[in-house]
């Protein structure tokens, strides 16, 4: 006798948080454009190399450039996924280059803020903290934990490959373990956010529960689900 499978004990999507970075080409001169990337890469953490890539090009760019420019983002190591669908990129183009199309670009976004190098001698993983509050438009990104001592506010991004503690007003984004460590966590003294993630695993303002709404939580991952769970006095 057989037993028939249902649909998701075949596949099941689930919703993930994904970080995209865009690089955006603002000049077609590929001398130029590869000082700067270099010069950028110098200046940058090595999980810019891990994550996931899109470039953004202004419309009708030249074909050959792209080509050019794809190459050369592949030769320095970075994890090339995409073309921003602003680009205009045609299909016959991008197929040989095996890239798709996402809907975003680099408009609105926000340079990646610099946190500070870590010592060349040992393997110690600073953690950064914030005694400022953190404004709207704002990312802080952290390869350890990340301590906010004042609020965060609505459209304000943190990011952490450790855990994010904010002894405030949590308004904006939280995103924790964002290079796949599940033992992260997120401590808040007012839940208020617009998102909250953990190794992935995310919760937007209407998944939050009512209760623990502008109450001091900690936000863990627990068998693939976030739990919220309030912070005793």
């Amino acid at each position: 006798m057989s037993v028939e499978q249902t649909d998701t004990e075949v596949v099941e999507f689930k919703g993930r948080m994904l970080m995209v970075t865009v690089l955006q080409v603002k000049q077609a001169a590929l001398d130029k454009v590869n000082q700067a990337l270099l010069a950028q890469l110098d200046d940058a953490h090595s999980w810019l190399n891990e994550v996931a890539l899109v470039l953004d090009f202004p419309p009708n760019t030249d074909e050959v450039f792209i080509h050019e420019v794809v190459s050369m983002v592949r030769l320095h190591g970075l994890n090339l996924v995409a073309v921003s669908a602003a680009s205009q990129v045609p299909e016959e183009v991008l197929i040989p280059l095996e890239l798709g199309v996402v809907a975003l670009s680099a408009s609105g976004g926000r340079s990646v803020a610099k946190t500070p190098t870590a010592p060349q001698v040992t393997e110690v993983i600073e953690t950064v903290v914030v005694e400022q509050p953190v404004r709207s438009g704002q990312q802080i990104y952290s390869r350890g934990d990340l301590i906010v001592l004042n609020s965060v506010s609505t459209g304000a991004e943190l990011m952490a490959e450790g855990h994010i503690h904010v002894y405030g007003n949590l308004r904006g984004r939280a995103m924790a373990g964002v290079r796949g460590n599940e033992a992260a966590r997120i401590f808040c003294q007012r839940l208020n956010a617009e998102l909250v993630s953990v190794a992935g695993h995310y919760y937007v303002a209407d998944d939050l529960p009512e209760h623990l709404q502008n109450k001091a939580v900690q936000i863990s991952l627990h068998i693939e689900a976030l739990e919220i769970q309030p912070l005793e006095a």
